[in-house]
């Protein structure tokens, strides 16, 4: 049995990850930007996570390594201004990339739409500098485990699933036109436990590019004698209100295995975080998490079962707990680095209030893609105890008493 794709999730989180380029880029079209288009070719080595991965598979083969190319486009801030001073030469842009496994039947040869961005950690030289570069958004064509046609795989549970990229590379210019890049990086996909099974794969390895600089002078080669006036920045406290909403899967341990859910749950939040805004690049503060998530505490019991007629034989029964099962609060510490038209945050938590599945320490992982000035589109994802995937948390999120400068560039 094939499984459809979902495709009004695909459009609306691509809409979302392509929000920035398309308005923002657009209110700052008068202003000096470098255009960039680039290759990559990137070489993994694919991490034995699960049984599937290390040789429990079809072939009885372990999957061991895997090749994306990538294709992207960026524009940055030219060098020797303001903008490019506060946030050490940053870009940003979008990317398409082909990955393959070697293994097309069993994984499928993925295609990935993201959004990127990159800054500088040190100059060496005008020509010469280490960058890091993240890459987020999401990738179709996998072939997800199927009980019937796909059943040794454990790794992967949906055709459609995250991409999320991090790396450092030395960049090297080699004209006014062409840069040279070299480095490594490491990257997971995985659908956010919104299918199962939900073990996702991790990869590490080289990156090796080339770019293309469309409008960049050799003035922008040099190094400026003269460096542009930074404002002074208005230390202060804002607000953010965060509204947030997903589905999830639900596995649940009978014995030593673990049983899927026959359906999804739904999930919704709010975080409500004073933050300190500490410079140009950096915010912190505590947060108030409040999540109703309809999976929690859901549990089996071996004398309930119900006849499948559409299977021919019997399933376990999933058995939903009251609502105040379900029903969760917690205070987390947070903070964000703050860049061009994203920030990206991280939090560590523990819930005050909750029973079962909702005690413990949970961690954040969020990336905010400014719309406005005040207001954001929200894409982060939730764990328990460092380990175990919770949800993803799609949403939208408004600032308060922002006085963040607007910066020139």
């Amino acid at each position: 049995m094939r499984v459809k794709i979902p495709g009004w999730e695909i459009v609306v989180i691509c809409s979302a990850l392509l929000f920035p380029f398309t308005s923002l880029c657009a209110q700052e079209a008068d202003q000096p930007f470098i255009h960039r288009l680039g290759i990559e070719a990137r070489p993994q080595y694919v991490f034995p996570t699960n049984p599937f991965l290390q040789g429990e598979n079809e072939r009885w083969k372990p999957i061991q390594s895997s090749f994306a190319a990538h294709l992207k486009y960026s524009f940055k801030y030219r060098p020797n201004t303001c903008a490019d001073r506060i946030y050490g030469g940053a870009y940003q842009g979008f990317g398409l990339a082909f990955t393959t496994f070697g293994d097309k039947k069993q994984l499928g040869d993925p295609m990935t739409f993201y959004v990127f961005q990159g800054a500088r950690i040190a100059r060496f030289h005008p020509r010469l500098s280490l960058n890091y570069e993240w890459n987020f958004g999401i990738s179709a064509r996998w072939q997800p485990y199927d009980n019937d046609y796909n059943s040794y795989n454990g790794a992967v549970g949906s055709r459609v699933n995250a991409y999320l990229n991090a790396g450092i590379y030395l960049n090297w210019s080699l004209s006014r036109y062409f840069d040279f890049i070299i480095g490594g990086d490491f990257t997971h996909f995985s659908n956010g436990n919104t299918k199962f099974p939900n073990a996702g794969v991790n990869t590490t390895g080289a990156k090796i590019g080339l770019v293309y600089n469309f409008n960049r002078e050799e003035a922008d080669l040099t190094k400026s004698l003269v460096h542009p006036y930074v404002p002074r920045f208005p230390r202060h406290i804002s607000y953010d209100l965060v509204l947030f909403g997903s589905w999830r899967r639900k596995g649940v341990y009978v014995g030593e295995k673990q049983i899927a859910s026959p359906g999804s749950y739904p999930v919704a939040g709010f975080n409500f975080a004073p933050m300190y805004n500490l410079n140009y690049k950096l915010r912190f503060g505590i947060s108030l998490d409040g999540v109703y998530d309809g999976s929690a505490n859901v549990y089996t019991e071996d004398v309930l079962v119900e006849y499948d007629a559409g299977s021919g034989s019997s399933r376990r029964k999933f058995l939903v707990p009251g609502i105040q099962h379900q029903l969760a609060l917690g205070l987390s510490g947070r903070a964000e680095y703050v860049m061009p038209f994203f920030t990206i945050g991280v939090g560590l938590g523990t819930n005050v209030l909750g029973r079962g599945d909702l005690r413990g320490l949970y961690q954040v992982f969020a990336l905010k893609i400014n719309v406005i000035r005040n207001s954001f589109l929200h894409i982060g994802y939730n764990l328990q105890n460092f380990q175990t995937p919770n949800y993803l948390m799609l949403g939208l999120g408004f600032r308060f008493n922002n006085k963040y400068p607007k910066v020139r560039h």
